[in-house]
């Protein structure tokens, strides 16, 4: 092999390298959402500010949906046993991540783990369908058993 060949090779495969790196979601951790709370309430981390319209991933639990075919869920740090709809006297975490799937599945229960992946929106939104008020969500996410 020549050493043009080879200097071409190495740039093909530096270049081939790089681009397996950046198409790797984002690790996102529940701890990384906020870094205080303040008068007006949980203030966003700068991990959490610098990666909206990033592909993360983050590991959880979901909490009990509204129905059973989902087209989002609220993605907790802990299991939680009760549906964020239904009980407005319960204690509802404030870290928590709503997930917009890219299809419909069906709700994982008994407090099994399950790793998200899919793009990260950061700003209040409501939703339309449902009147959820949501800070932080994760759409077109596919979801996914953790590694051990």
């Amino acid at each position: 092999m020549s050493e043009a060949n080879t200097m071409i090779f190495v740039v093909f495969l530096t270049l081939l390298l790089l681009s397996l790196v950046e198409a790797s979601p984002y690790p996102l951790k529940f701890s990384d959402l906020y870094e205080s709370r303040s008068v007006r309430g949980l203030v966003f981390s700068k991990k959490l500010l610098s990666l909206p319209g990033k592909e993360v991933q983050i590991n959880g639990f979901m909490a009990p949906p509204l129905k059973p075919d989902l087209k989002f869920f609220v993605l907790t740090r802990q299991p939680v046993d009760i549906c964020p709809f239904c009980d407005s006297d319960a204690d509802w975490p404030e870290d928590i991540v709503v997930v917009y799937l890219k299809g419909e599945m069906k709700y994982v229960p008994d407090g099994t783990p399950v790793s998200v992946k899919g793009i990260l929106e950061v700003r209040t939104k409501i939703d339309k369908e449902t009147g959820f008020v949501s800070r932080v969500r994760i759409v077109d996410a596919k979801v996914t058993k953790p590694a051990k």
